[in-house]
C-alpha cells in the first residue's frame, strides 16, 4: 500500500514539475542579453548570453513604437513587435510587447494563437470588437467591445482576434508573457502552409467542396513573420 501511495505521489510531482516548466524558464541571473556571436557567450535559455560586463543600455532599448504601422493590406492591420529579436535584453525575461494598428472600420487582426504566451491588450485609440474561443468541446466565445483605456486578456494558446468597428483608425498595445510568444494565424496555417495541405483533408474538415478549398489556398498571401 505504501508503495502505491509513493508511486502516486511521484507521478503527481512529475506532472506538477512538467506544468511548472511549461512557460519560459525563470532567469537565474539579473539578465541575459542575447548575442549572436557565441565566442564570448554562455547559453542559458532562449538565446546565447552576452557577458554581463559588456552589456549596455542599448541592449534594453527600442524606439519607434510611436510610429503608426502600415495598414494598407488585405486585412487592414499591422503588428509591430518588440520582442527578443528587437530588444536583446529581453532574453530569458519572459515578456514582450506589440503595437497593433487597425484601419478604419474593418481593420482586422485575424484569428490566431500564441503558443507560448498569454496576452493582455489595452486600447489607446478607436473602438475594437475583440474575443477568444475556448478549447474543445465547449468552443465558447468570449467577446467585448473595447474603447480607449479598456483592457482585455487572451489566455495562452486560445484562438483570439481584434476587429475595428469604429470609423477611425484604432491603436492597441499588448504585452505577452514570453520573450518570443510565437503566432499561428489560423487561416494562413490551414490554407497557406508550405507545402499545401491535401485539399481532400481540408474539404472534409470544413465540409466544403474541394474546388472552394483550392480557391482559398490560391488566395492566401499573409506573412506570419
Amino acid at each position: 500500500m505504501k508503495g502505491v501511495q509513493f508511486l502516486v505521489a511521484f507521478v503527481l510531482l512529475a506532472l506538477a514539475s512538467k506544468l511548472v516548466s511549461a512557460s519560459d524558464p525563470s532567469p537565474l541571473q539579473d539578465f541575459c542579453v542575447a548575442i549572436n556571436d557565441t565566442k564570448d557567450g554562455v547559453f542559458v535559455n532562449g538565446k546565447f548570453c552576452k557577458d554581463p560586463k559588456l552589456a549596455k543600455a542599448e541592449d534594453f532599448y527600442l524606439s519607434g513604437l510611436n510610429i503608426p504601422g502600415n495598414t494598407s493590406n488585405q486585412v487592414g492591420s499591422m503588428v509591430t513587435p518588440a520582442n527578443v529579436q528587437q530588444i536583446p535584453g529581453l532574453n530569458t525575461l519572459g515578456i514582450s510587447l506589440v503595437r497593433i494598428d487597425y484601419a478604419p472600420y474593418g481593420g482586422l487582426n485575424p484569428p490566431h494563437t500564441h503558443p507560448r504566451a498569454t496576452e493582455i491588450l489595452v486600447v489607446v485609440e478607436g473602438t475594437l470588437y475583440v474575443g477568444f474561443v475556448t478549447s474543445n468541446m465547449d468552443n465558447r466565445l468570449f467577446t467585448k467591445v473595447l474603447h480607449p483605456g479598456d483592457v482585455f486578456v487572451f489566455p495562452e494558446g486560445l484562438v483570439h482576434f481584434q476587429f475595428n468597428i469604429g470609423h477611425t483608425n484604432a491603436v492597441a498595445f499588448a504585452a505577452l508573457s514570453s520573450q518570443n510568444p510565437g503566432v499561428i494565424t489560423i487561416a494562413n496555417a490551414v490554407f497557406d502552409s508550405d507545402p499545401a495541405i491535401n485539399p481532400d483533408v481540408l474539404a472534409k474538415a470544413f465540409q466544403l467542396d474541394k474546388n472552394i478549398v483550392n480557391q482559398l489556398q490560391s488566395r492566401f498571401w499573409w506573412d506570419n513573420n
